[in-house]
């Protein structure tokens, strides 16, 4: 399991969000427009649902980001 990071445009709204694919691989994906430091918080975050197999979960996404 590996985790591909890219940074992409996407509406300030959306700071990131990861997939996992076929492969059990996690794709990152940052929004370019964010400062350095809230790329950082954001990569940070999307790690600590990976580590927490939030993936796993069946619960709301909403659910789990309230927890987290």
């Amino acid at each position: 399991m590996s985790q591909i990071i890219r940074q992409i445009k996407m509406p300030l709204t959306i700071r990131a969000f990861t997939i996992p694919d076929a492969n059990g691989d996690f794709n990152i994906y940052i929004n370019e427009n964010l400062s350095d430091e809230a790329k950082r918080k954001s990569l940070a975050h999307e790690r600590y649902h990976i580590e927490n197999n939030d993936f796993q979960k069946t619960e709301f996404a909403r659910l789990i980001e309230e927890k987290s």
